[in-house]
């Protein structure tokens, strides 16, 4: 290793001492030159041995690491594990109790907006527990207005009512009154008074001579036909519950009336042509509306099948009805029940309202024909008309003859004033074909006609200066027959639901 005096610093001229001469100055020079040489070699030295460590440390390290490996997972796992434990559990903590405010505010403002929605709903719940309250109040109001408003609507009626019945019944006393003081004044005591609605002038009926229509008008059999007053419409029933109206003249049906729940077995018409009365097996009376064909009235009553039905010939409110069960009824078409009830030792199969009004003739099954007083219910006549059934009754146009048929085969023309009988008519061929086989008499009573078992239509002149007159068109018995009052028309159903209009 080198002196001090031996090293030679960089950027100096190296001097020997015997060919030097130093001055004081330089010698101090020299001599602090001398101490940083010293110290930078030092720390030269002191360099090189950090690096030649480091250098020794870095080819010792993975030996090093892998001794000092378990120590430091002991060291670890006995001191450093429950440190950060503790420091885990401690942050936790922390976090946990920072979302629980969270949490906890987040449920109080959630608690505070269900209370505020509970209280609106109770409040919601409140009023509409008053609106409903004032809702039903106001309907009970208006439902006690509307009764109030009904019951004055129906005093206005029974009071409209009993005016239209007084006046009814003071134009029926005129024209009672009327026709006895005509009765007086008529030398032969024959008098023919029209009913209100119809002309004097009823035109000359004629034997038909050929069948102009024939109409397939029901299944099952038509076992009803009518014509409406003054006009041309026929109106047949049938076992299909159905009504039917027709054009007589063109055969072309208008209208059918449905609703009854059984066969019609007979049927009227009021006098001013508005209802239209059905008697059905089912034990009910169909009242329909002809202009609506809509049902205004059922009525009930009568404890077995109803089969005969008549209305009045002066007003539209009066019918009167025959049942199996032993009674009459008649009945208020404007209230719509009935008024009276007629009690009968017979049962009774047609029935037929007076020109009056007032009384009523019934045919009965033990072959008696009897007048009964509509008012009161009492019987005013009876006459034995047939040696069995009495299956129809007809009133004539002018109210003076009454047409009656029986299961004997034989037809019956009296005289309403002394009930005896003007004419019996019968043929060879001609047979009742049923408990309810309808017969008719022309609108001027010149000629009477009846169906027949055979399918045959007998016409008889009323004079009996004439043979009877055979109209053949139908396949199965003839079961009614009806002439138009005002023309030559004349129809006829059979069991078949075939209808003949001849002219």
């Amino acid at each position: 290793m080198q002196g001090v005096n031996d090293m030679i610093i960089p950027g100096t001229t190296r001097l020997s001492p015997a060919n030097s001469v130093f001055f004081p100055a330089e010698i101090a020079l020299v001599e602090r030159t001398t101490d940083e040489i010293g110290r930078e070699a030092i720390r030269r030295a002191m360099k090189a041995l950090r690096k030649r460590h480091l250098l020794e440390e870095g080819a010792h390290a993975p030996a090093i690491a892998a001794l000092s490996r378990p120590f430091a997972a002991q060291v670890e796992s006995q001191y450093w594990s429950p440190m950060l434990e503790n420091e885990r559990r401690f942050d936790i903590g922390i976090i946990g109790q920072e979302e629980n405010s969270q949490l906890k505010e987040c449920l109080d403002e959630k608690t505070e907006a269900l209370v505020l929605v509970l209280t609106e709903n109770h409040s919601l719940q409140s009023q509409m527990k008053d609106v409903m309250q004032k809702l039903n109040d106001a309907q009970a109001e208006n439902k006690n207005l509307i009764d109030r408003w009904m019951l004055e609507k129906m005093k206005d009626a029974e009071k409209l009512n009993e005016v239209n019945a007084l006046y009814e019944e003071m134009m029926q006393q005129l024209k009672v009154s009327s026709i006895e003081q005509l009765a007086r004044l008529k030398a032969d005591g024959v008098v023919r008074q029209r009913e209100a609605g119809y002309c004097d002038d009823v035109p000359d009926s004629a034997i038909p001579s050929a069948c102009k229509h024939v109409l397939h008008a029901h299944d099952g059999g038509c076992g009803s036909i009518s014509f409406e007053h003054s006009s041309n419409n026929l109106i047949s029933g049938g076992h299909d519950r159905a009504v039917k109206i027709w054009d007589a003249n063109t055969g072309t049906l208008r209208q059918t009336l449905r609703g009854s729940v059984s066969s019609i077995l007979d049927l009227a018409v009021t006098h001013d042509n508005k209802f239209v009365i059905g008697a059905s097996g089912s034990n009910h009376l169909f009242v329909w509306e002809s202009s609506s064909a809509r049902i205004r009235h059922s009525l009930t009553g009568h404890a077995d099948k109803v089969c005969g039905v008549d209305a009045g010939r002066h007003s539209a409110r009066h019918v009167v009805s025959a049942a199996y069960d032993h009674t009459i009824k008649l009945w208020d078409l404007q209230k719509g029940y009935c008024v009276n009830t007629i009690i009968s030792i017979s049962n009774c199969n047609a029935v037929a309202y007076g020109l009056d009004g007032l009384t009523i003739w019934s045919g009965h099954v033990d072959g008696n024909l009897r007048l009964w007083d509509g008012r009161s219910g009492k019987l005013l006549s009876e006459v034995a008309a047939h040696s069995q059934s009495v299956t129809s009754v007809a009133i004539s146009r002018s109210g003076n003859m009454v047409l009656t048929s029986g299961r004997d085969n034989v037809h019956n023309l009296f005289d309403v004033r002394t009930l005896e009988i003007c004419g019996a008519f019968r043929g060879n061929g001609n047979r009742v074909a049923s408990n309810w086989s309808r017969s008719c008499i022309s609108g001027d009573e010149r000629f009477v006609a009846a169906g027949s078992a055979d399918g045959s239509v007998y016409v008889w002149p009323t004079a009996k200066t004439e043979p009877a007159i055979v109209l053949e068109g139908h396949d199965s018995p003839v079961l009614c027959c009806a002439w138009n009052a005002f023309g030559r028309t004349l129809a006829s159903s059979d069991k078949n639901g075939t209808i003949c209009i001849w002219g």
